[in-house]
């Protein structure tokens, strides 16, 4: 039996997850003290239930994912307008070098594997869907490549669900590893969050009616928008350049539309967007598109990975912890925003963007701001990543071994 679920009790069910995401957190002392986002917490006990009505009593839900794409849009759109030029000429050097580190894992990445593969009896094509094709790439590239492994290198089509099954284990993975990966190294190294922020924002207790960062109604319909604009020149921009054969992610042009905006009005001090009510509709926004991701997963489609495959992506998230917690931390400066970059790293080298976002939100909502990881993992794992990804594939894919 096949229920439809309107949009609007879409949307009441994904808050209902988060809401119960917020519960479970309360209340268990693991998922509190590993940082575990509560939207996976919620999503990932909604899909069980779902699986369960879908085994036992053959019930499937089928949800209206209208909202699911634009409130993805909107989040990113307030990580670019969160995006001063004063914090990219800080970070700028960051996101190179955090490139290189997410650049050099994709190479370790594949490496594990295809060696994992080779060593379990499947063919070495399958190592890159277990490796960064899905983990990585995420849903999207592991349907782009499934395809193309079927059509160019006559793979069986059951590779097209292998592939969306490794996305969605790597997505849940990606969730729950993070957290207790920066929880240790903030722990170990006693590290604390840049005390200049908190003082930066101290002023907004003072309720000046002037004061650009009180969050009001009003404030919060101007935010609203500043974001409204962004997303609507971004899909103009989008079209305009998929018309001449230049394909970006849909999300990207709305963020840099806008950094543009902030830093225009910076500039020209003719209008200040609030940045309390950027951090405002963003969280929602990323809550609820992560609680609608995970609301719609079929666990039962994962029983479809054989258990060679399971065991890949089981090591690749262990290998990825290891990576990020000697690796990445030391690398990117080894103090508390390099640690929330860490976690930030094992959400989107397993799953994607939002979900190492979400690490990172779950872990500042505790140990403090780290707006240098806001900046930098996103700019990485929202699209410089896809094009070193997509490289370094296409490199694997000239080895004779692998590809023959």
């Amino acid at each position: 039996m096949n229920i439809e679920i309107s949009i609007i009790e879409t949307l009441l069910v994904s808050l209902l997850i988060l809401f119960a995401g917020y519960y479970l957190n309360s209340k268990i002392a693991f998922l509190k003290d590993n940082n575990i986002p509560e939207p996976v917490v919620g999503g990932i006990a909604f899909s069980i239930i779902a699986a369960i009505l879908h085994v036992y009593f053959d019930i499937n839900f089928q949800f209206d994912m209208t909202f699911k794409t634009p409130l993805m849009t909107m989040f990113f759109t307030t990580v670019g307008l969160g995006a001063s030029f004063s914090l990219l000429i800080k970070g700028g050097p960051k996101v190179a070098l955090f490139l290189g580190i997410a650049t050099i894992y994709l190479l370790v990445q594949n490496a594990l594997g295809i060696s994992i593969a080779v060593a379990t009896g499947m063919e070495p094509l399958m190592g890159l869907i277990g490796g960064s094709v899905t983990l990585s790439g995420g849903h999207g590239s592991g349907a782009t490549y499934a395809d193309l492994f079927i059509n160019e290198y006559g793979m069986q089509s059951s590779v097209f669900e292998l592939a969306m099954a490794a996305a969605t284990l790597g997505l849940i993975l990606g969730g729950l590893v993070g957290g207790p990966v920066s929880r240790r190294l903030i722990n170990k190294y006693n590290l604390k969050a840049d005390t200049s922020y908190h003082e930066e924002r101290d002023d907004t207790v003072t309720f000046d009616p002037d004061d650009h960062d009180l969050v009001t109604p009003r404030k919060m319909m101007e935010t609203l928008f500043v974001i409204l604009l962004c997303m609507y020149l971004g899909r103009m921009g989008y079209d305009a350049l998929k018309a001449i054969d230049v394909i970006l992610p849909a999300f990207l042009i709305p963020l840099l539309f806008g950094v543009f905006i902030t830093n225009l009005t910076e500039f020209s001090k003719i209008y200040k967007v609030s940045r309390a009510c950027i951090d405002l509709w963003g969280t929602m926004a990323l809550s609820m598109f992560l609680a609608m991701a995970l609301m719609s997963l079929k666990i039962w489609e994962l029983l479809s990975l054989a258990g060679p495959m399971i065991f890949m992506i089981l090591v690749q998230a262990v290998m990825l912890m290891l990576f990020a917690y000697f690796i990445t931390f030391r690398v990117m400066g080894k103090n508390y925003n390099a640690a929330i970059i860490a976690g930030g790293h094992c959400g989107f080298g397993l799953g994607a963007t939002p979900t190492a976002v979400a690490n990172m939100e779950s872990l500042v909502s505790r140990y403090g701001p780290s707006p240098q990881a806001f900046l930098v993992v996103p700019l990485v794992g929202a699209f410089f990543i896809d094009i070193t990804n997509a490289l370094i594939i296409q490199l694997y894919l000239s080895f004779p071994f692998i590809s023959g």
